[in-house]
């Protein structure tokens, strides 16, 4: 039984949220829903982003609209053109099956003279940003003096976007006997204000503690020199094979710069910020929730009202000036129960400021350490194993079998093996090895990890290759449990587990190896045979024993499923996955294993070339892959091009190709 039935929505709501696949109502749906049906009141209700506020306030909403009148009865305020129109379309969505109730979008950078038309035409419902609706007020277009209902959503969003008079105006001019609902996931002094000045004795809804950050979403930081900032961000995205993330920066101009040099580098990314018009921004988020983008660039402001499914980092490049904006970014991951990752990238002079945030949110920060090439390489091809394990033989290659194995004749499984991998390793290592540590201040506690086998004394830690992961139903914490149940370890004697797709890290103290070793080698779990491996690494990226680091693994090169690797121009290995290279002028790169694929095939794509030869792959929409290699690709044509000195360190310029 749907337990949407027992909140007392009618049957034709039903129908709609059988449509769109809800089964079981969130907690501040399961709160709301029922309480604003029953009666006519005020409400604040203080939950954090992605527990399904909208349907919270949407489902009673439409159930009390009168659609046989065509006036104005209800205004959702919201602070952003993306957030307005994701409310109307699923406001839209849930009232499919109510006859006559219309539901019209006002915000800022469209017509406002086709808005005035639609509301003429009779919307009971208008969903509206405070700046366009109060331009509306103003030149009489709108009447909102006789609605019955008035909901504020992201209420602490549009105040630190500097709308309160806005919001002042607009209430001002509606009748005092309507009901105010009000959902925020903060609740600061100006929500307060308002609440105190509009609302009468309203009821309060709280999911969690007030102002927190979600349960699912684990948060930790790296400290890194101010210089290496960027070259951090690329390396978390190279050793996170799977990521899809949203990378946060404080200004436009930043954003811009982070995002032409991630796509410079040949990484799947896009500036979203106020320079861009509306069509572009539009582009963008359309590109990035197909996942044709996975590192999208964004201001804050710009960021508001994101709603994509299975974000699984969000990354501060650079923290926001006001600490409580970092709940509403961490909020973009970790959505609808599923797990995420908020990652702070910072400096020493920030680390106050973490201080600062896990009092907010009341969760601790894990400290964590920029992972070494070694470890880079070590997780990009063991992903890029399993992904060659797991892809289908499409057999149209039948064809040309005969012709590959006249050329491999000759050789084993393992020579075979060896060279197909070192194609991309030796790639690999060549960029990585004359690579320095980006442990920051912590530099001199870390040395670089060597690759040859090392003497394992009791108190060393010890990493190991272990072959489950999330495909076997594991995260971190699952998986940490698992290992100290099975080889009856105490609670502190697991740690650093890394979870990826289809093996993980973890590590213990070297007075365990040789039980780790013979307990779990030829376990059996649900038929799987478990395979254990030492790490070449030194036992993992701190000697600290509280990182238990969670990743969802992840390299950024174009599709969710490929792997491969991004490195820079010219010594960097290439990206997506084993191939032969490809010389300036040729034919663009390609996704998947082999780099002779059309440009845009496998939405994957790789490495941008040398300015002025093949065009670059991966590219959609607004950065298309056939424009020229110094084109600011996803952002507007009259965006300024970034300066030399507007990134945190100068760039390390690459040679060209040969």
């Amino acid at each position: 039984m749907n337990k949407f039935e027992q909140l007392g929505l009618s049957e034709s709501l039903q129908r709609a949220i059988i449509d769109l696949g809800f089964e079981n109502p969130t907690e501040v749906q399961e709160k709301a829903i029922p309480m604003l049906l029953e009666k006519d009141t005020d409400l604040v209700a203080l939950a954090q982003t992605g527990t399904g506020k909208t349907a919270a306030f949407g489902f009673p909403l439409i159930q009390k609209i009168d659609a046989d009148n065509r006036n104005t009865q209800a205004l959702i305020l919201s602070p952003t053109r993306e957030l307005c129109l994701q409310i109307t379309n699923e406001i839209k969505n849930y009232s499919k099956y109510e006859k006559g109730i219309n539901v019209v979008a006002v915000y800022g950078g469209a017509s406002i003279t086709e808005q005035a038309r639609e509301i003429k035409r009779g919307a009971q419902i208008i969903v509206a940003t405070p700046g366009r609706m109060q331009d509306m007020i103003n030149r009489g277009i709108v009447n909102i003096s006789q609605i019955n209902y008035c909901i504020l959503d992201e209420a602490d969003e549009m105040l630190n976007m500097g709308f309160y008079e806005d919001i002042v105006n607009i209430l001002s001019t509606t009748p005092d006997e309507k009901s105010t609902w009000l959902f925020s996931a903060t609740m600061p002094q100006e929500v307060a204000r308002i609440a105190k000045q509009f609302m009468h004795n309203p009821e309060e809804i709280t999911v969690g503690t007030k102002n927190s950050g979600s349960a699912t979403v684990s948060h930790e930081f790296y400290l890194v020199n101010a210089r290496d900032r960027y070259e951090a961000l690329k390396r978390l995205a190279d050793a996170n094979p799977d990521i899809f993330s949203v990378v946060f920066c404080r200004t436009k101009r930043d954003t811009q710069a982070v995002a032409e040099k991630l796509i410079e580098d040949g990484y799947s990314a896009a500036a979203l910020h106020g320079d861009l018009s509306q069509a572009q921004r539009d582009g963008v988020m359309k590109s990035f929730r197909g996942r044709q983008i996975q590192m999208l660039v964004a201001t804050d402001v710009a960021a508001r009202g994101i709603d994509v499914d299975n974000i699984t980092h969000v990354v501060n490049y650079q923290l926001p000036d006001e600490i409580e904006t970092y709940n509403h970014r961490s909020g973009r991951t970790g959505r609808a129960g599923k797990l995420g990752t908020s990652i702070v990238i910072v400096t020493k002079s920030e680390l106050r400021k973490i201080s600062s945030i896990e009092r907010i949110i009341k969760q601790k920060f894990e400290e964590k350490t920029v992972p070494n090439g070694i470890e880079i390489c070590e997780i990009q091809l063991l992903h890029l194993a399993n992904k060659i394990k797991d892809t289908e033989v499409d057999h149209e290659i039948d064809n040309y079998l005969p012709a590959i194995n006249e050329v491999l004749n000759g050789l084993t499984k393992e020579e075979l093996i060896k060279k197909m991998v070192s194609v991309e390793f030796n790639r690999f290592i060549n960029y990585y090895k004359k690579k320095r540590d980006l442990s920051g201040e912590k530099g001199g506690e870390r040395s670089e990890r060597s690759s040859e086998p090392r003497e394992i004394r009791a108190g060393d830690p010890v990493r190991y290759f272990v072959n489950i992961g999330s495909r076997d139903d594991f995260d971190w914490m699952q998986l940490k449990d698992f290992l100290k149940e099975t080889l009856d370890l105490g609670r502190d004697d697991v740690f650093k587990v890394d979870v990826k797709e289809g093996f993980s890290f973890f590590n213990t103290d070297g007075e365990h190896t040789e039980k780790v070793m013979e307990v779990l080698n030829g376990f059996d779990l649900n038929g799987r045979r478990i395979n254990v491996e030492i790490s070449k690494n030194d036992g993992g990226s701190s000697n600290r024993r509280d990182h238990n680091g969670r990743s969802s693994g992840g390299n950024f090169r174009g599709s969710s499923n490929s792997g491969g690797y991004r490195g820079e121009r010219s010594s960097a290995p290439r990206s997506g996955g084993f191939g032969p290279k490809i010389e300036r002028g040729s034919a663009p790169r390609g996704g998947g294993f082999s780099s002779d694929r059309p440009a845009r095939e496998g939405g994957f794509g790789g490495r941008s070339e040398s300015r002025g030869s093949a065009p670059r792959t991966g590219g959609v929409g607004g950065f298309s892959s056939d424009r020229p290699a110094r084109r600011s690709e996803g952002t507007s044509d009259r965006a300024p091009r970034r300066s030399e000195g507007s990134s945190d360190a100068p760039r390390e310029r690459r040679p060209r190709r040969s």
